[in-house]
Order: C-alpha cells, then sequence, then structure tokens
C-alpha cells in the first residue's frame, strides 16, 4: 500500500479553496454583469497613473493582446471603460476607467472582502496571519515565468 503523498494533499486541497474561491467570486460578480476576467482588467486600469496601453495591460496580465480586446470591448460597452487616443502617437489606444468603473470597483472590493470572510471564518486572527504569510511566501518564492 502506498504512503500518503503530503504534498499531493496539499496541492489538492490548495485546488479545492481555488475552486471554492472562484465558485463565490463568480456568484457575486454575476448579478454586477462582470467576468472575474473582466475584474481582473479593471483592477490592472486602476493601478495605472496615467491610462495604459492595450499592449501595457497584455503583458501585466500575461495575456495575448487580443484577449485584452476582447475584454475592452465588453467593459466599455457597459461603461466601465474607455478607449482614448495617446496624445502622442495617433497609432496608441490608451485605457482609461470611467467613474462607472470605479464605481464597480469598489462594489467588488466590498464582496470581496465578504467573500474573504465567508472562506476565513473558520480561522482564528492567529491562524489568518501565519496563514498570510505562508501564501506570501508560496507568492513571493515563485519564480517568473520566461517568455519565448
Amino acid at each position: 500500500m502506498d504512503s500518503p503523498d503530503p504534498d499531493g494533499i496539499l496541492a489538492e486541497q490548495l485546488l479545492r479553496l481555488t475552486r471554492r474561491l472562484q465558485r463565490i467570486q463568480s456568484r457575486q460578480l454575476e448579478p454586477i454583469g462582470i467576468t472575474p476576467a473582466q475584474f481582473r482588467l479593471l483592477r490592472t486600469v486602476a493601478h495605472y497613473e496615467d491610462p495604459p496601453r492595450m499592449a501595457d495591460l497584455a503583458q501585466r496580465l500575461d495575456v495575448v493582446p487580443r484577449a485584452v480586446t476582447t475584454l475592452v470591448d465588453g467593459l466599455e460597452a457597459n461603461g466601465r471603460v474607455r478607449r482614448a487616443p495617446d496624445p502622442t502617437s495617433r497609432r496608441v489606444v490608451r485605457i482609461e476607467i470611467t467613474e462607472e468603473g470605479r464605481a464597480t470597483l469598489r462594489s467588488l472590493r466590498n464582496a470581496r472582502k465578504a467573500a474573504a470572510e465567508e472562506i476565513l471564518a473558520p480561522l482564528t486572527a492567529e491562524q489568518r496571519e501565519v496563514l498570510g504569510g505562508l501564501l506570501t511566501a508560496l507568492v513571493d518564492g515563485m519564480p517568473e515565468r520566461r517568455r519565448c
């Protein structure tokens, strides 16, 4: 009989938790009319001091430029972002977040906080702190993917 594989068990637990988080997030995003990918793009646009180029977003999100175009199309149709010309190059398009987009982010942050509370409810404050440290160590220790 094989002995238990602690790393395999841990990996399975992380995958189950990730799926649970995704279900909760999707449940919260659906009434707002935004997909998880659109939410990620909206958050990313909001972090830039100046409106980013589509290529900047594709690189930051680690997706192909066509995927950004599709996400921007959906967010623009709902008034959450707008395309703006670049002041220095006619060929460059920049993406600006609108007031509607900022309002969406505020409500989504509240929803995300509620989801975190739901997931973390079984943990004490001390356990949450330990978990935060462990997750930081995992995220910070991940090697960056190399692009070909």
